[in-house]
């Protein structure tokens, strides 16, 4: 299956540049695309929370997704990575029409997707030693750390409902649906996330 992804940040911006570049690639390519999916969406939100995490769920191996530009996948490098490496690893390919990027089952994007999986893993890591340092230096500043008085219960409650909160996530529901469902709020529920290190199962 062929697919192809096209975003704007808001509603003041237009689908149609993307979807015109697509399609004149798609007609000197000699492709046909199966199933569009359009969003009008910041690319700092969560892939979970958008309607490109449905369809990455849906890719399987050999299918094709073709996107404008890579930024459309997300906002920053780290965003844009994760995404390329998951798509690799399930064995889809991914072109780029305004870059001409070419990421499939070659050697070369192999070693990208080896490179895409590192870089990410270091990112994450200093993601948890900029958290230490500055948890730290608010403890030398003798601000009280730890969670809200009452939170307690409210974590165990998640912990309980832990794998009913993973699937939620991979059928796509956004952060703020799940915190309704489960009565708490979006600041508990971002922080219990955090804390479990819950990434979208791609």
């Amino acid at each position: 299956m062929n697919y192809a992804y096209i975003r704007v940040s808001t509603d003041k911006q237009t689908v149609e540049n993307q979807r015109y570049e697509i399609v004149r690639f798609c007609n000197t390519h000699n492709l046909r695309i199966d199933i569009w999916t359009q969003e009008t969406i910041s690319g700092t939100k969560e892939v979970q929370e958008r309607k490109l995490g449905r369809l990455l769920q849906k890719l399987k191996r050999g299918d094709l997704l073709v996107c404008a530009e890579l930024s459309r996948l997300g906002r920053n490098m780290f965003m844009v990575m994760t995404i390329l490496n998951a798509c690799m690893q399930k064995g889809c390919r991914v072109w780029s029409v305004k870059e001409g990027y070419r990421l499939g089952d070659d050697i070369q994007s192999k070693v990208l997707a080896f490179a895409f999986g590192m870089a990410a893993d270091i990112e994450r890591q200093f993601i948890s030693i900029r958290t230490r340092e500055a948890l730290a230096r608010r403890k030398a500043e003798g601000m009280k750390l730890g969670r809200p008085m009452g939170s307690s219960s409210i974590f165990e409650m998640l912990d309980r409902r832990a794998p009913e909160i993973r699937q939620w996530l991979r059928e796509g529901r956004s952060k703020v649906e799940i915190a309704k469902t489960l009565g708490c709020s979006r600041s508990t529920f971002y922080r219990w996330i955090n804390l479990n290190k819950l990434t979208i199962n791609l």
